[in-house]
């Protein structure tokens, strides 16, 4: 009897579905629910169930997501549940109480732990409660990085879950490959977006005061002072980010420096034609799957000095950290790049073969098939599938709605 797991996730829950397909493989039979649309899942041979929630809403809508994520649990009847993402992780545990044992991986601590304002501060003493709450019907709790795990060590936000590290949620590097094969060649995407051939800095993000968007378009500033021919190009969404969303007019006023172009769903090829790659969160993240992307592309990487980016970014060896909310430094390190197009070319090498050696999408998934293995006990022991049949999995390389590290 093959164990039967379903994996409750959020609106980007679809660029999970590689890592879904290698369980799988693995002798997982696999369902998925999300607050997203199940198209991508469905073409994959993946059943997928819908249920609602609003990212911004912490009153009675969550109290409504969880009777339909435990209806959702009643009628697959699943062996395990996996969750990802921060309403999903609360949700989850609240929806099965106790029924059937959860794992959650906390990809990322959210708004409400990563803010300084006074709105995050007086909430989290309730978040902190609910993480709590939640932890006594979990089995087992992992974490992407060690910063995230000291910090529901020390606050006791455990409960009765056990806590597991397992860095990242893997990338599917033979589907990157494929997606960046398939794309138009960076001199073809430089002529369609009218960039010719000025340096491209790339940032792949919700365009969110959150992940640093304000402090990227300040640091735009300074270096057009001393590179005006820089072009910034800014992937992911804005309009659907709510109250978080940067305004418009922001990044009106840096035409043509920067250029948006919304969600997209080819962002392998983008990389490529991209001379580095910034990351200004001021989120403490998982392990921002943007990161293993941009590293797998070759590209140099400046990131903020939070959790996740670091376990990802070494200090000057495959990139730079510089502390968030400081736009002088950004810039200054956005520069010493572009200036040093050897030592930048060296330093994206070093990323490639740090995401080969340490963040491929098999070793992530070992390590999971292994948990729920010592879960569920020697009533089920999944044994490795025969090569697959199964349909390409949609959405290879990432079809990115929002990233994540949240999603990423």
């Amino acid at each position: 009897m093959l164990p039967h797991l379903l994996c409750v996730g959020g609106e980007d829950h679809a660029l999970r579905i590689p890592f879904l397909g290698e369980l799988r493989d693995r002798g997982f039979h696999v369902s998925a629910a999300s607050s997203g649309d199940g198209t991508a899942f469905s073409s994959a041979g993946l059943a997928h169930r819908t249920y609602h929630f609003d990212r911004f809403d912490s009153r009675g809508a969550d109290l409504a997501a969880i009777g339909q994520l435990a209806r959702v649990i009643a009628e697959v009847k699943p062996d395990i549940v996996q969750s990802f993402d921060t309403k999903p992780n609360l949700l989850a545990p609240f929806a099965v109480r106790g029924a059937v044992p959860v794992v959650r991986t906390i990809n990322g601590m959210g708004w409400v732990f990563s803010s300084n304002g006074l709105r995050a501060r007086a909430l989290r003493p309730a978040y902190c409660a609910l993480q709590w709450g939640a932890s006594h019907w979990t089995a087992s709790t992992v974490f992407q990085n060690t910063e995230d795990k000291a910090y529901f060590e020390r606050y006791r936000l455990l409960g009765n879950s056990r806590a597991h590290l397992i860095r990242s949620s893997g990338i599917d590097i033979d589907a990157f490959e494929r997606v960046r094969a398939r794309g138009p060649s960076p001199a073809a995407l430089r002529q369609q977006l009218g960039l010719g051939d000025a340096p491209i800095v790339m940032t792949v993000s919700r365009l969110t005061r959150e992940k640093g968007i304000p402090t990227l378009l300040e640091a735009v500033s300074l270096v057009r002072q001393v590179r005006p021919e820089a072009r910034f190009l800014l992937v992911g969404p804005r309009q659907s980010e709510g109250p978080f969303a940067i305004d418009q007019a922001a990044i009106d006023r840096l035409a043509p420096q920067v250029v948006v172009l919304g969600a997209r769903s080819d962002v392998p090829a983008l990389l490529d034609m991209a001379d580095l790659f910034v990351l200004p969160t001021e989120y403490r993240e998982g392990i921002p799957r943007v990161l293993l992307e941009a590293g797998l592309a070759g590209l140099p990487i400046v990131a903020t000095q939070m959790p996740g980016c670091n376990d990802v970014v070494t200090d000057a060896w495959n990139g730079y950290l510089v502390p968030p909310r400081d736009p002088r430094a950004l810039a200054a390190r956005i520069l010493d790049l572009l200036h040093d197009r050897g030592g930048a070319r060296a330093m994206g090498r070093r990323s490639v073969a740090l995401v080969r050696r340490e963040f491929r999408l098999g070793v992530v998934v070992e390590q999971y098939s292994d948990l729920y293995r010592q879960i569920l006990g020697e009533r089920f022991q999944p044994t490795q599938a025969e090569p697959s049949s199964r349909p390409a999995l949609a959405g290879d390389g990432g079809a990115h709605r929002r990233p994540s590290g949240e999603p990423e």
